[in-house]
């Protein structure tokens, strides 16, 4: 049944003691209206889960339809071995972390608390930014199916 759903993918990214990280994420889901809040579910094996745990805040970036290349970079490479960042034009946006200059759409927040959820730690996110990319549509876990972790099982 779980192989029969297709849902977006987001790059998430976070910075923390002079270190920035960045990863893809699935499970995700906005959770309030007023205030508008996010939840972000990072996986605890991943580089960006260390980095995530100490930052202030996050941001989500929606990747466009033609965004394979970064989909790939940040679903299967591993931050403990390259820095993703040197490979994409990003700014230092809310809270100090990485936003990524293209993507579908993109939103920023502060980290207001943090759940386990499993395998996963859901970190709970209140907007204080955003905006619209100059990409079209929307990169999917079918667009996805190949790809290969970066980060250990």
């Amino acid at each position: 049944m779980v192989a029969a759903t297709n849902y977006p993918l987001y790059v998430v990214t976070a910075s923390a003691d002079g270190q920035r990280s960045g990863c893809v994420a699935g499970f995700v889901t906005q959770s309030s209206l007023k205030p508008i809040r996010f939840l972000i579910c990072i996986s605890r094996v991943n580089h960006t889960f260390a980095i995530a745990e100490k930052s202030e805040g996050l941001a989500l970036h929606l990747l466009g339809a033609d965004q394979r290349d970064v989909a790939s970079l940040f679903g299967e490479q591993s931050g403990d071995e390259i820095d993703k960042f040197e490979r994409v034009r990003w700014w230092e946006g809310p809270e100090g972390v990485p936003v990524l200059s293209e993507c579908a759409a993109w939103i920023a927040g502060r980290v207001i608390d943090r759940m386990s959820a499993g395998d996963h730690d859901a970190f709970l996110i209140t907007v204080t930014d955003g905006g619209a990319g100059t990409h079209q549509g929307r990169f999917t876990l079918r667009d996805a199916g190949d790809f290969e972790p970066g980060h250990p099982e």
